[in-house]
């Protein structure tokens, strides 16, 4: 099984196979396939497994891990902007604000679940959208 598919089915696996939010859940999203993950910014499937993996600790309850496992987006999003950013800085901006968002929540002294599930969810909601168009 290649990359992508892994990252589809880990996807998945932590949102589910329906689009109805459970109580206390993130919002869950349609699931893009291999083919739609390139967006007008490339492939984005690196950042949006991150912020399932992320989505996935902070619906358990590990707000710790999920300020590390956030790290690795922040750290991949800036490393890769050079590359992204021209081809379509609007959009590019727009992701970056909903990370920075995201930053903000799980960094907030204390961070508040529900405001780290918000970012996340707006977050995969726009990953998902950019994936798509």
């Amino acid at each position: 099984m290649n990359k992508p598919l892994l990252t589809v089915a880990f996807a998945i696996a932590i949102c589910g196979l329906d689009n109805a939010a459970t109580p206390g859940s993130l919002p869950l999203l349609s699931i893009v396939s291999p083919a739609q993950a390139a967006s007008k910014l490339g492939d984005l499937t690196p950042f949006m497994t991150i912020a399932v993996d992320t989505a996935g600790l902070v619906d358990k309850g590990d707000l710790p891990g999920a300020k590390i496992r956030v790290k690795d987006l922040e750290t991949k999003w800036d490393g890769a902007e050079a590359g992204l950013k021209p081809r379509d800085a609007s959009e590019w901006h727009k992701l970056d604000k909903a990370i920075d968002k995201v930053l903000q929540a799980l960094r907030a002294a204390p961070p508040d679940t529900v405001a780290c599930k918000s970012a996340l969810g707006d977050l995969l909601a726009m990953f998902n959208s950019a994936m798509k168009a």
